[in-house]
Order: structure tokens, then sequence, then C-alpha cells
């Protein structure tokens, strides 16, 4: 069965998260290394480190994915922009190679005008340069494209531009990608109906390859499909719905896929317990 998980919050330490995702019974996590919204961030301490190492341990080595700061911008095109995100982005990989973390989702970009072929050019290089700089070459890490929904200038909303990231690259071995579920619905793959969802899937792996795709997010979506606006609401009570979300928790080919929530919750998880009972409903 996939193994259904969620963001969690790294609040009082790192290794915390792992105690979060236990609570509401998850088997992946999603985390920061680092506050989103900054960025620099602080050196990991030994310290932090080992424990880290020593809960995961714990929790039976779950599929573990951080997803990379919101200021990253690799489709950049001016210097200044384009110099911080690649610096950023390889002080990430960095992180998560010493915490020992295999994936890191990151969102392609905004091209912010100079047009989508323009943007993409620099996705790739800079993709390329953050791997170089931060040792990732020696490691087994992957870097998970996002899909997006399309808002602005934001790249990544149409599968065919995934596609052409992970054939540019110089690295193909370190690329994958990440299906957020709310992001492909608001850029217009409808997912409802069992033919609607694998004509998706079958666009999917004609742009990109079922075998490229290594993670997911599953959100429901507050807006319509094709939207191109990214709102995430709970399992089946969005505009996906119930059925878009049983057709891919019972898809064959993606039965061992780490799927994340990334919902709204409070400080009592409840919302993420919830969520994960509805996806588990359509397994029995």
């Amino acid at each position: 069965m996939p193994l259904l998980g969620a963001h969690q919050s790294v609040a009082g330490g790192l290794y915390l998260a792992f105690d979060r995702i236990k609570q509401v019974g998850g088997e992946s996590l999603q985390i920061f290394t680092a506050n989103q919204r900054q960025w620099r961030s602080k050196p990991l301490q030994p310290e932090e480190i080992r424990l880290f190492q020593e809960r995961w341990q714990e929790n039976g080595m779950m599929p573990v994915a951080s997803h990379a700061s919101y200021l990253i911008n690799l489709a950049a095109s001016q210097a200044e922009m384009a110099t911080k995100s690649v610096s950023a982005f390889g002080e990430e990989l960095a992180r998560c190679q010493q915490l020992g973390i295999g994936f890191v989702v990151i969102h392609p970009g905004s091209h912010g005008g100079a047009g989508i072929e323009q943007g993409l050019t620099e996705v790739a290089r800079n993709l390329d340069l953050a791997l170089e700089r931060s040792g990732g070459l020696e490691s087994e890490l992957i870097i998970l494209l996002e899909t997006t929904a399309g808002q602005g200038t934001a790249l990544g909303s149409r599968f065919e531009e995934l596609g052409w990231l992970l054939q540019r690259s110089r690295y193909p071995k370190h690329l994958g990608v990440c299906v957020d579920t709310c992001h492909i619905f608001a850029a217009g793959y409808e997912l409802s109906s069992p033919a609607e969802y694998q004509q998706t899937i079958d666009q999917l792996e004609h742009s990109i390859g079922c075998d490229r795709i290594l993670f997911f997010h599953l959100n429901d979506s507050k807006k319509e499909c094709n939207s191109r606006v990214d709102r995430h609401e709970h399992i089946g009570e969005g505009k996906i719905g119930i059925e878009g979300f049983r057709n891919l928790l019972t898809d064959p080919r993606f039965q061992h896929h780490p799927m994340t929530l990334e919902t709204p919750k409070g400080a009592d998880l409840a919302e993420d317990i919830e969520n994960l009972r509805r996806l588990r409903s359509f397994l029995t």
C-alpha cells in the first residue's frame, strides 16, 4: 500500500517531527530542515544530526523528504537572484546529506516575464550547479521537481515542462518528480472519474514517465479545475473529491510510494489523523 504521511513541524528540534508523525500514524514524512522564509540557515550541529538520525531509526527509517525554501527561484534570469538561489539550494542539499535525507522537493521557479523557454533553461543550469557545488553528485540524493498550479509566471504546471527538465539535466539520475494533487488539478488535469484520472496519468507517462514519479503530495483543492490557484483543502472536502483520491491510492503503479498531506492543521494534529483515516478507508 502507499506510505501515507504528512508534512510536520520541526519546532523545538528537527527530531521532534518524528514524534508528530508517529502521533498521527504516518508512514512517511516531509519537513523543512530550516526556516523556509529565510535565505541563510545556521549550520547543523552534531547533536542535532545525532538526535534526528536516532529518532528516525526508532521510527523504522520511513521515507523522509525535505521541502526547499519558497524563496529559492532557480528560474530567475537576474544574476543576483540566481546566485542567491543556487547558493541557498546548495546549502539545503548539503544539509540533507548531513541528515541522511534522500529526497529534496523544490518548485521549479518563476520566469518573471522572461518566457517559459528562458526560464526552463535557467532551471536546468542552476539545478546542475547546485548539485555540483553541494557535493550531491557523490550521494544518492534525488531532487524532486514539484508540479505547480501555474499561478503567474510559475513553471512546472505542464507535465511537458518537467519532462524537458529531466531530459536537459546533465545528472538525470539525481532528478525525479513530486506530484501534488491540488496543483495538477488547479493546472487543468482532471482526477475525479476513473476515465479522467487515467487520461491524466497517461499524460504523465508520456511527458515524464511514471518511473520518475517518486513522491506525492495529497491535497484536495479549494478551487475548480484549471483555476491555476493553489489552495489546499482537506481530503474529500474540495473540488477533487473522494473519488479522485480513491483512483490514485488504488493505482497499482503507485502502491509503494510515499504520499504526504500538506493540509491545514491545528496543534493537536487532529486534521492529519482524520485525513489519513479517510485515505486509508480507500484501501480496505
